[in-house]
């Protein structure tokens, strides 16, 4: 996992540092240099353009300038606080000008050039990924110590390009956010054992109603291909005949009554997906939610069963939801605005329970405030029944035994891996689930054993 730390977590990380400001800037200035150097292909007889600040970034634009001179570039040093309207015409453009500390529009200069941007574009906003005035867009971000949430979020990615996390000596140990990576899957998610058996890793599925049975299957069936070892499904007051064969159907009346008597034989409950607007069944979505025995999911309509009652008074496990912008408004009378980090957290606490927030960048909170940031996935992803099958993937995982702000944030970045094995056009949700054991496999989950 890549540290995420917002604006003023870096200030308190900068100011706690053993080193000196200049031995830091010296360091951050070589990195600027080299990155620079990689984006021209080489240094002799280059131009770059470097537009330095009056603080910290434009410290580390004009190291890198000395650096780059010594190698045979030649530079052009433009003060931030008095741009002409037109940059000279360069090789690269370093965006040197203003870091985390803008608090006012930045009206960049016109360029053409390609634009290397120093800890974050000048005129992002650090915490959101708000652009404000007219950014440069850059090609690539060199950034220090730890990613910034602004440059996940909201207009970040597009203005960023590739972002480089460089070391500076600086301790970004007490991070409290953290950026998913492809190696963590397998580290979160436990292998099975050689003695494992199918009720070890048991997940129930409650989810469907008539003329939503699709929702049920698709949880269902990614559940089991995520690695669940015994899937249950049950569609409240109807029954289905398309679910996978291995699926084990088991008819619940409307107001769920009878989940309650055999649950403890499960590792994990998944409820919510399709399951409609019937007022007995969110009665019994609030009742589970709120005394069920194995940790539960909640998605889709069952977020919704939430909202006209306190879900989690004296809970007895772990609960995880998973509401998208719509459903978190519902849930709390507001949209998440553009923190949402913030608003993750928040939700989490006043419910006591693991909030995945989804979004081009899905945020993952617990209550007590760490938070796990997910960037895998693209627009593939929104289209109907892709949250049924995010869904089972979190209850598998949850069965197999992750922790659950682990379980949440693995399964979102699979989710997401999933769509980059998809075609570029044309996916639907029932396509995800017969790439799920290739993903899984390519990330190292459960490796093959030698006998």
């Amino acid at each position: 996992m890549i540290p995420v730390v917002t604006p003023a977590e870096m200030a308190e990380i900068d100011a706690s540092s053993p080193e000196s400001v200049d031995v830091l800037t010296g360091r951050a200035g070589a990195a600027v240099a080299r990155a620079a150097l990689e984006e021209l292909g080489g240094g002799y007889g280059r131009r770059v353009v470097v537009v330095a600040g009056p603080g910290s970034n434009g410290a580390d634009g004009r190291v890198a300038v000395e650096r780059l001179e010594q190698r045979g570039v030649r530079t052009v040093v433009v003060d931030a606080l008095d741009l002409p309207p037109k940059l000279p015409q360069a090789d690269l453009v370093v965006d040197a000008a203003f870091g985390t500390g803008l608090a006012r529009p930045w009206e960049a200069p016109e360029t053409s050039s390609p634009v290397l941007a120093v800890d974050l574009p000048s005129g992002l906003d650090g915490l959101t990924g708000v652009a404000t005035g007219n950014p440069l867009c850059a090609t690539r971000t060199v950034t220090f110590a730890a990613l910034k949430p602004g440059l996940l979020l909201g207009d970040g990615p597009g203005l960023a390009g590739r972002v480089e996390v460089v070391d500076i000596g600086l301790d970004a140990s007490s991070a409290g956010a953290f950026l998913i990576e492809d190696s963590d899957v397998a580290n979160l998610v436990p292998s099975r054992q050689p003695d494992a058996h199918k009720w070890q890793s048991a997940c129930w599925v409650v989810a469907g109603s008539p003329g939503m049975e699709g929702a049920a299957n698709l949880t269902a069936t990614a559940a089991q291909r995520a690695g669940a070892g015994y899937v249950r499904l049950s569609i409240p007051g109807g029954t289905d005949t398309d679910s996978p064969v291995e699926v084990v159907g088991y008819p619940v009346g409307a107001g769920l009554a009878e989940v309650s008597g055999d649950l403890d034989r499960f590792a994990s409950l998944v409820v919510g997906p399709g399951l409609g607007t019937d007022g007995d069944t969110w009665s019994g979505v609030r009742h589970l939610v709120a005394n069920s025995t194995v940790p539960v999911i909640v998605d889709g309509d069952g977020l919704n069963a939430l909202v006209s009652e306190d879900p989690v008074s004296e809970r007895m496990t772990s609960v995880m939801l998973t509401p998208h912008d719509g459903e978190y408004k519902r849930l709390t009378g507001h949209l998440p605005g553009p923190n949402r980090l913030d608003a993750a957290r928040r939700l989490a606490c006043s419910l006591d329970a693991v909030v995945l927030l989804k979004g081009s960048t899905t945020v993952v909170a617990a209550p007590d405030g760490r938070v796990r940031l997910v960037t895998a996935g693209d627009s593939r992803l929104a289209t109907a029944g892709t949250g049924d099958v995010l869904a089972g993937i979190l209850g598998a995982f949850v069965a197999r035994g992750a922790e659950p702000l682990d379980a949440t944030a693995v399964a979102a970045h699979v989710h997401g891996k999933l769509a980059a094995a998809c075609p570029g056009t044309g996916v639907v949700a029932g396509d995800l689930a017969t790439h799920l054991v290739e993903v899984l496999v390519g990330l190292g989950v459960d490796p093959a054993r030698e006998m």
